[in-house]
């Protein structure tokens, strides 16, 4: 009686420890979302303002955290050649794999052809459904005021307005001109380095209420277009589903190959991050504790602070992959002829527009109106026929343009010379890492999520 006793506790014990894993959580919560959303969207619904709280909480620690990193990690650089080279490589590898990922979403939707059979009438399609994001598409200018919107006017309107780039453009700058000034900037750097580490402790509460979050969006999402949505586009659902998977097995496959670590070991890493943004649709809610998460993985301060904030513009890989399979996916819908030269002027197009649709609300579908608008030959009303799904491609999406920049990281560190593979290595093992007084603890053999502590 007594070892049955004995085994039983122990199994209730492993079923805790489960339950006490946030992806476990966050998934329990996308299922348990889902459902109310189904049985009584009224409810789902009015439970939205969940996922807009969390977040709200994210965003408010996201810009301290980048301001802090990139100048802390520049600060303490001794060779401003070193910043140079980081800056070069990461829009490198930021042009490759978002070139990458629109090549192959285009070669997918060409052999599927998801559209085809839709005979969809433009004239008939209601283009008011997408008027806002036209509009949008109308009022944003294009590349040259993308990047001449780098440099900010007003340092706490950037700040206050939430523009990253604007952000990060001047913590360079700060961190250069701490690091130029030499000892005098050591007080600066010890409080930012204490400003930080208050940061991320509001993090570590902050990710406590990401399965709420979860729940809140899961619920809008299912109760505000329903299942009929999603099984009536499942085709270029898949499609899109798919290509990311087939993008990421390849592409950070080989990455991983070449710096030398397993890929599958490095998503267990990171598999409470995939899946919180998974349950959120929003790569920017795991951003603080993803930058965390990769200096303990033995990535520098620095390329941490240059590729994960400016991989959230210049980096969407998975969005990249859902631009050319909508643009072919309405062309096909609508009976439009596209020969293979309109084919390159619409990659042409994309190349320039996805890297000009960071703060600007429904960028998706701006980029897609924008692109489309650009062409003047696939009807812009046709956007109609993906509003609908477009909500559960964002997930998608989300989740592949996060796992890019992770990788993207490790690849730019490695490339640099500077990635610590003792620490990646112990990283991947689940051993406890320390870092800057963050300790990210994830045991082999215990079921326990790595979480964050500060102290």
């Amino acid at each position: 009686m007594q070892p049955l006793y004995s085994e039983l506790a122990l199994l209730g014990e492993r079923r805790v420890r489960v339950f006490r894993q946030l992806y476990v959580q966050v998934l329990v919560a996308v299922f348990i979302g889902g459902c109310i959303g189904f049985i009584d969207p009224a409810l789902g619904v009015s439970l939205k303002p969940l996922s807009d709280v969390f977040i709200n909480l994210i965003k408010m620690v996201l810009l301290p955290i980048i301001f802090g990193t990139v100048v802390l990690g520049i600060a303490k650089m001794e060779n401003m050649r070193e910043l140079g080279r980081v800056g070069v490589k990461s829009l490198a590898y930021f042009e490759i794999a978002s070139t990458l990922a629109l090549l192959v979403g285009m070669a997918v939707v060409n052999v599927v052809r998801p559209g085809a059979g839709l005979n969809a009438d433009p004239a008939s399609l209601d283009a008011g459904a997408v008027g806002q994001y036209t509009k949008a598409a109308s009022e944003h200018h294009g590349v040259i005021d993308f990047f001449v919107g780098i440099v900010p006017s007003n340092v706490v309107g950037s700040f206050a307005t939430g523009n990253v780039l604007q952000v990060l453009f001047f913590g360079v700058l700060f961190g250069i001109g701490l690091a130029q000034i030499g000892p005098k900037a050591i007080p600066a750097v010890t409080v930012l380095e204490s400003f930080i580490d208050g940061v991320f402790r509001v993090v570590s509460m902050v990710m406590r209420v990401a399965p709420l979050g979860a729940l809140g969006a899961m619920a809008f999402t299912i109760a505000k277009y329903g299942l009929g949505s999603l099984a009536s586009m499942g085709l270029v659902l898949v499609c899109v589903y798919a290509t990311c998977i087939i993008f990421a097995t390849v592409l950070f496959g080989v990455i991983a190959r070449l710096v030398g670590f397993s890929a599958f070991a490095f998503l267990k890493f990171i598999r409470d991050e995939i899946v919180t943004v998974f349950g959120t649709c929003s790569s920017e809610s795991v951003l603080p504790q993803l930058m965390t998460k990769m200096e303990a993985a033995g990535v520098p301060k620095t390329v941490v602070g240059l590729v994960l904030p400016g991989g959230l513009t210049f980096n969407a890989c998975g969005s990249a992959i859902y631009f050319t399979i909508g643009a072919i996916f309405i062309a096909q819908a609508t009976n439009t002829p596209l020969t293979l030269g309109d084919q390159a002027v619409i990659l042409g197009v994309l190349m320039l527009t996805s890297k000009g649709s960071a703060g600007v609300a429904g960028a998706g579908f701006v980029t897609l109106a924008a692109t489309l608008g650009a062409m003047h030959k696939i009807p812009v009303s046709g956007l109609v026929l993906l509003l609908g799904v477009d909500r559960f491609m964002a997930e998608a999406r989300s989740v592949t343009n996060t796992i890019s920049n992770a990788f993207g990281a490790v690849a730019v560190a490695a490339w640099e010379g500077c990635l610590d593979r003792d620490k990646l290595a112990a990283a991947l093992r689940g051993e406890a890492v320390m870092e800057s007084g963050v300790a990210l603890t994830e045991k082999v053999g215990a079921e326990q999520s790595a979480v964050t502590r500060i102290g």
